[in-house]
C-alpha cells in the first residue's frame, strides 16, 4: 500500500510518480533518483546542499551557466507582456521576429553560409530534425523528384528521440526496443579514427575509406533516391567524435555531385560550444538546413530553430500560390517567452565574450585532461575542440583492445566522479566520459573538476583492471 504523501520522502515520491527519460526503471526503483535542487554558475547542488561542478552543462545546453538573472528577467517580462502567441496562419510576435532576424544574421556573418533564408521555430532538437526530414520530403515533391526521399546519417550520430529523429540517430541502443530505424533512413560508417580505423590505417586513408563507403552506399541505393545526408559537425553524444581532416570537404563534394541536400545538426555544437559560434563555420560546411536548440536559450526555455537555405526556400516560395499553406508546425513554434529568453541569452554571450572563453579555455581543459590522465593504463584517447572534450577508455592501451560491450567502464568512472562532486556524462556509443562545462567556467574551476575526476578514476582503477581481465564481462 502506498504510504501517505506527507510521510514519504521526495525520492519515494519520485520513484512512485516520475517516468524518467533514458533511464533504467529498475535502477531508479532500487537506488532512487539523484535529486538536484539549486544551481548557480557552473555548480549544481543536491538536496543536502552539496555542490557539484557540472562538466556537462546539463545535457550540453547550459552554455551561459546557471542562475543568470538576465534570462530570468527576460522571461518574467515576456510572460507579463505576451505570455503566448502562435505563429499559425501568418500570426507573429515582435520578439520572435527580431530573434529570427538576429539568428539568421549571426549565422551568416560567423559561418560564411550566407544563403540561409528563413528561421522556423520549434521546442526541441528532436523536432528541429523532424522538421528537416519533412522539409526534405516537401522540397523533392515540389521539384518533381518524389522518389528522392532516403536520408543518410552516420553511425554514432545523435539527432534526437522522436520516431524520425531516433531513426536518424546512429546508436543502436536507441533503436532496438522501438523497431527503428524507420524505412528510408540509412547509416554510413562512423568517422572516428581511434575506434574504427583498420590496423595501420592513418587518418588520411581512413577518411578516404569512409567517404568511399558513402559513395558506394549512394550508388547501391541509387543517387536518384537519396534526398539528404545529416551530420553533426562533431558527433557529441556518440563520444565527441571529430572527423579527420579532409572528411567534410570530400563529403560536401560527393553530395554536390549527386544533388543531395546537407542537413547540419548544430543542436550541441551551436552557440559557442566548439570555440566558434557554430560548428558550420568551424568546419566550413555548406548546409541546406541547420538544426539549432539547447544553447539557443542555454536550456532556460524549450526552444529550437531550423534555418532553411535559399535553395529550399526559393522552391517553397515559388510553389506557394498553388500549394497553399505549408501544413507543418507546433503550438509552441516561435513562443514569445522563448524568443525573449533567447535574445537575452545572445546578449549575455556577446557581452561576456563567451565564444572567446570557450576558444581560450577549451585547450586548457584538453591539456589538463591529457596531463592528468594521458598515462593512465585504461585511457585510450583524450580529444576535444572548444569546451567539448572526451576521455575514451580501453581495456589495453598497448594493443587498443576495447572493453566488452556490457562492461561500461566509463559508467563506473562517472559514478565515482559524482561522489567526488563532479558531473560528467557516460556516453552511449563508445565508452567515453564527456566534458562540456558552461562556457564561463574559470580555469580554477576546471582544475578543481579535473582534480576531482582524477581522484575518482584512480579510486576505481582496480575495478577497471578486473573488467579488463574479463572478471565482469
Amino acid at each position: 500500500m502506498t504510504r501517505p504523501l506527507a510521510n514519504r520522502t521526495l525520492a519515494e515520491i519520485d520513484i512512485a510518480s516520475v517516468f524518467h527519460p533514458v533511464s533504467s526503471i529498475a535502477d531508479v526503483a532500487a537506488n532512487g533518483p539523484a535529486i538536484f535542487s539549486r544551481a548557480a554558475g557552473v555548480q549544481v547542488r543536491d538536496l543536502d546542499g552539496r555542490a557539484h561542478i557540472d562538466m556537462g552543462s546539463g545535457l550540453w545546453c547550459v552554455n551561459v551557466g546557471y542562475g543568470r538573472a538576465e534570462l530570468a528577467d527576460a522571461a518574467h517580462r515576456a510572460m507579463l507582456d505576451q505570455s503566448f502567441q502562435h505563429l499559425f496562419a501568418g500570426a507573429s510576435a515582435e520578439t520572435t521576429i527580431r530573434l529570427a532576424d538576429r539568428l539568421l544574421t549571426l549565422f551568416r556573418e560567423t559561418t560564411g553560409a550566407t544563403d540561409m533564408a528563413r528561421a522556423f521555430f520549434g521546442a526541441s532538437g528532436s523536432d528541429a530534425n523532424e522538421t528537416a526530414l519533412k522539409l526534405v520530403r516537401l522540397y523533392h515533391n515540389l521539384i518533381g523528384q518524389p522518389q528522392k526521399k532516403k536520408v543518410i546519417a552516420l553511425e554514432g550520430s545523435y539527432h534526437g528521440l522522436t520516431t524520425g529523429a531516433a531513426s536518424l540517430t546512429g546508436i543502436n541502443a536507441y533503436h532496438k526496443a522501438f523497431d527503428l530505424p524507420s524505412p528510408g533512413i540509412l547509416h554510413a560508417g562512423c568517422p572516428h579514427h581511434f575506434r574504427f580505423a583498420l590496423p595501420g590505417e592513418d587518418e588520411a586513408a581512413f577518411c578516404t575509406r569512409r567517404i568511399a563507403e558513402i559513395e558506394a552506399l549512394i550508388a547501391r541505393e541509387g543517387p536518384d533516391t537519396i534526398a539528404a545526408l545529416i551530420v553533426e559537425p562533431i558527433l557529441g553524444t556518440g563520444g565527441v567524435l571529430i572527423p579527420p581532416a579532409g572528411y567534410y570537404p570530400a563529403l560536401q563534394a560527393l553530395l554536390d555531385r549527386h544533388a543531395i541536400l546537407l542537413i547540419v545538426d548544430e543542436v550541441i555544437t551551436g552557440f559557442g560550444r566548439t570555440g566558434h559560434w557554430f560548428g558550420t563555420g568551424a568546419f566550413a560546411l555548406r548546409p541546406d538546413i541547420v538544426s539549432l536548440a539547447k544553447g539557443i536559450t542555454s536550456g532556460y526555455f524549450p526552444m529550437s530553430a531550423s534555418l532553411v537555405g535559399d535553395r529550399i526556400w526559393r522552391v517553397l516560395e515559388d510553389a506557394s500560390p498553388r500549394m497553399g499553406a505549408v501544413m507543418h508546425g507546433f503550438t509552441y513554434s516561435g513562443h514569445p517567452v522563448g524568443a525573449a529568453v533567447a535574445m537575452a541569452n545572445l546578449d549575455v554571450m556577446e557581452r561576456d565574450g563567451l565564444v572567446d572563453c570557450a576558444a581560450a579555455n577549451g585547450p586548457y581543459l584538453l591539456q589538463g585532461l591529457r596531463d592528468r590522465l594521458g598515462d593512465h593504463p585504461f585511457v585510450g584517447d583524450i580529444r576535444g575542440r572548444g569546451l567539448m572534450c572526451a576521455v575514451e577508455f580501453v581495456a589495453d592501451r598497448a594493443d587498443g583492445r576495447a572493453f566488452g560491450a556490457s562492461q561500461a567502464p566509463h559508467r563506473l568512472v562517472s559514478k565515482a566522479a559524482l561522489a567526488e562532486g563532479v558531473l560528467t556524462r557516460a556516453l552511449p556509443f563508445v565508452p567515453a566520459n564527456a566534458f562540456a562545462p558552461p562556457l564561463p567556467i574559470s580555469r580554477a574551476e576546471i582544475d578543481a573538476a579535473l582534480d576531482a575526476y582524477t581522484r575518482a578514476l584512480h579510486r576505481v582503477t582496480p575495478d577497471l583492471a578486473a573488467l579488463a581481465q574479463g572478471g565482469n564481462a
